[in-house]
């Protein structure tokens, strides 16, 4: 305590005789030289710390504005990446529209584009809710395809939405041919989400890669409406029937828009000659 009492007295003593010194113009004192050297040092300490305190109040703020701008930056960034995305997700969205016009001039049908709104969550269904309904004309029993091909079917239909049953259910059944041979069995639903092709005799060619088509036979799909190509043939030792596996051309998995035929004739041909 009497150590800081005297630096202090020191420092007094020291203002005053400077003080004194640079008023009268005289030359200092040997008592003058004497203070000046003991307090020099806790001068210089004082003065120090003023400017390394002074520096790191200058830094505070200084990263405090660029912490800020740095957030400012960052939510223009997220804005701009926001609104990029928005545009290509809206440049892909008129990509499929473009497809589903381009598919629906080549129809002689009627047909009503929808959206995809809904997806059955359980493991025993493959179906789907679209934004169509009563009001938009589409009534149970009508086929719903794509460009890719045949979709699946209306099954229950509201005033404003429609269930559709993909074509991958195991209750599905398409009376379908192979676009090369002719040869002609019923596509129904696999339970690995694939599609199987039954009831081809086993005297009928049919290979990996052939198209198979409907055939309009049973009075729902039109005629010559792709489902799917030819993945493997199985032929049992024995039976009259071969089993055919068929990978679907629609992609399921990423299926968002669809046409639902609504004025379908059942006697003619899908497409125009």
């Amino acid at each position: 305590m009497m150590m800081i009492v005297g630096a202090i007295v020191l420092i007094a003593v020291n203002v005053i005789v400077l003080s004194t010194n640079s008023k009268t113009k005289t030359p200092v004192t040997p008592i003058g030289k004497i203070v000046i050297t003991v307090i020099s040092p806790f001068q210089e300490f004082v003065v120090n710390s003023i400017h390394y305190f002074q520096d790191i109040w200058r830094h505070y703020f200084y990263l405090v504005t660029v912490s800020k701008q740095n957030d400012r930056l960052r939510k223009r960034l997220e804005a701009v990446v926001e609104k990029n995305n928005a545009l290509k997700e809206m440049e892909l969205s008129h990509e499929r529209m473009r497809s589903l016009l381009d598919f629906q001039a080549t129809l002689k049908q009627q047909v009503v584009a929808a959206e995809v709104v809904g997806k059955d969550p359980s493991a025993w269904f493959k179906t789907v809710i679209i934004n169509k309904g009563k009001q938009d004309g589409v009534n149970r029993g009508m086929p719903v395809v794509t460009p890719a091909g045949i979709a699946g079917l209306v099954t229950d239909v509201s005033h404003d939405f429609s269930k559709v049953l993909l074509v991958i259910d195991q209750n599905s059944a398409v009376d379908a041919l192979g676009q090369a041979t002719r040869a002609r069995g019923i596509v129904k639903g696999d339970p690995s989400g694939g599609l199987i092709l039954e009831y081809i005799l086993r005297r009928h060619d049919i290979n990996r890669g052939d198209v198979i088509i409907s055939s309009g036979l049973d009075n729902v799909f039109p005629k010559g409406l792709r489902i799917g190509y030819v993945q493997d043939v199985i032929k049992p030792n024995a039976g009259i029937f071969q089993q055919v596996l068929v990978r679907p051309y629609v992609d399921f998995e990423r299926l968002e828009e669809v046409l639902v035929v609504l004025n379908h004739p059942k006697e003619q041909d899908v497409f125009e000659p």
